[in-house]
């Protein structure tokens, strides 16, 4: 198995890149949060997992260990393939995913494309004993609350860099880039203490979804 791949970003799309390795590219599937932090022609290091199937071997790419877990725990769950369990790597974090399932938030889960309320329990109920390492490696973020108690940070206004996040993440999840500019920057306008991931929830309930 693939674990890590460090080398240059040679492509770079809304939910893939392509990392050139000692002359080889490999091809990684990844989210359009992380796909926003990544640059063409500067070195970065992957954490990777490959998926096997009769028809294809795709390699999904994470920024961190507690991520790539997450989405082998996901994928745990019946009916749970890769793009789903990446579609909520896209929105939520592994402590956000952690923090619902034990406040049974099946809510924060549907802002996951192609995640319904059927799903969302059934990833409540699959998981409920699985996560609690999650929760407890989870970072501290300021006095607010987390983005699965549907509350915000209280350490102030987003970044420019984390509105592109938010574009990013949306274009990864299929929406034109001219809607989800739009629908980010309005977003944030109502509300400037919005974090990354509360913006972008916001944006996606604003998207229709």
């Amino acid at each position: 198995m693939i674990a890590s791949l460090r080398g240059e970003v040679i492509d770079l799309g809304a939910n893939y890149c392509v990392i050139e390795c000692a002359g080889v590219g490999y091809l990684v599937s990844i989210t359009g949060r992380l796909a926003a932090s990544l640059t063409r022609h500067e070195e970065t290091l992957l954490l990777t997992t490959m998926a096997v199937r009769e028809d294809a071997m795709t390699l999904y790419g994470f920024s961190t260990a507690q991520e790539r877990e997450m989405f082998g725990l996901l994928r745990t769950v019946s009916t749970v393939g890769p793009k789903v369990a990446m579609a909520i790597l896209a929105v939520l974090t592994p402590a956000d995913i952690a923090h619902a399932v034990a406040t049974k938030n099946a809510k924060a889960l549907q802002a996951a494309s192609g995640v319904g309320k059927r799903l969302a329990e059934r990833l409540l109920v699959e998981l409920k004993d699985k996560v609690e390492a999650f929760a407890d490696r989870a970072q501290p973020q300021g006095d607010g609350a987390s983005v699965a108690d549907g509350g915000s940070v209280a350490a102030g206004m987003v970044l420019r860099a984390d509105l592109d996040q938010v574009v990013g993440a949306l274009v990864g999840l299929g929406f034109p880039e001219a809607d989800a500019s739009s629908a980010a920057e309005s977003v944030v306008a109502a509300d400037p203490t919005l974090d990354t991931s509360m913006a972008l929830k916001a944006a996606l309930k604003m998207l229709g979804r």
